[in-house]
């Protein structure tokens, strides 16, 4: 028997999101000082923003800094903080040749006030138009305080009267988080850990994860796209008999 044109239907990724894990560790094993390793990893990054342009990806969402990060040396925060910045300087007029929306999300205030201007005015000069692709990326982010923000906010609007504890559902908490993005399809994640990380806790409740034995600075546009053309392939049930 013929298959029939569902059968034969893709799974498509739209939204994926990037743990870029690695970075460190690769410098490292290249006798190198870790701040080329986060150098380098903004190039990839780079080369991913240009794939997922051609790959017709809806969002891109990368896990630059997690709240966890902070407890890092001061030394590499500072050449992260330095790094922010020239990223922005440099990558912007290319997301505008490309119609890519850059967002920040986070506990980006924790940056301080340099940070956030080049933040405000890079995300200002790349909403002058209909995105390609919204390239979203997490700064000082963490899922857990994600979750608990969302609920102090409802809680707050329950009190005051705005809303009904029975109003509260699936859409309201996507509502007052912080991502930009609801659902995630696809979660990649690099250096060789398996784990999420306290990365978008609530959005990834249905996502395929792709599991790269690979540090972030030798992640290629090939291993990229291995791993959408995995996800293509797998079944996703959503707790349905199929």
């Amino acid at each position: 028997m013929a298959n029939s044109s569902k059968d034969k239907q893709k799974n498509i990724a739209k939204n994926i999101a990037i743990i870029m894990d690695g970075n460190g560790r690769w410098a490292i094993s290249n006798s190198l000082n870790i701040s080329k390793g986060h150098s380098k990893g903004v190039e990839i990054v780079r080369d991913i923003v240009e794939e997922s342009v051609k790959q017709n990806i809806s969002s891109l969402t990368l896990y630059a800094f997690s709240s966890e990060n902070w407890s890092r040396p001061k030394s590499e925060i500072d050449a992260i903080k330095k790094l922010v910045v020239k990223a922005i300087n440099e990558q912007v007029p290319d997301l505008k040749k490309q119609k890519v929306k850059l967002k920040f999300f986070g506990a980006t205030e924790d940056f301080g006030s340099k940070i956030l201007s080049k933040i405000d005015e890079a995300e200002t000069a790349t909403s002058e138009y209909e995105p390609v692709l919204n390239l979203n990326v997490a700064l000082g982010y963490g899922g857990r305080q994600d979750l608990v923000n969302v609920v102090k906010k409802i809680s707050n609007k329950v009190v005051s009267g705005e809303i009904k504890s029975e109003q509260i559902n699936g859409a309201m908490i996507s509502d007052f988080s912080c991502s930009p993005v609801d659902d995630i399809d696809l979660l990649i994640r690099t250096g060789g850990d398996k784990r999420i990380s306290n990365f978008l806790l609530y959005q990834i409740a249905y996502t395929e994860i792709c599991f790269v034995n690979k540090y972030w600075p030798d992640f290629t546009k090939e291993d990229f796209k291995d791993c959408i053309n995995n996800f293509k392939k797998v079944s996703r049930r959503f707790g349905k008999r199929i």
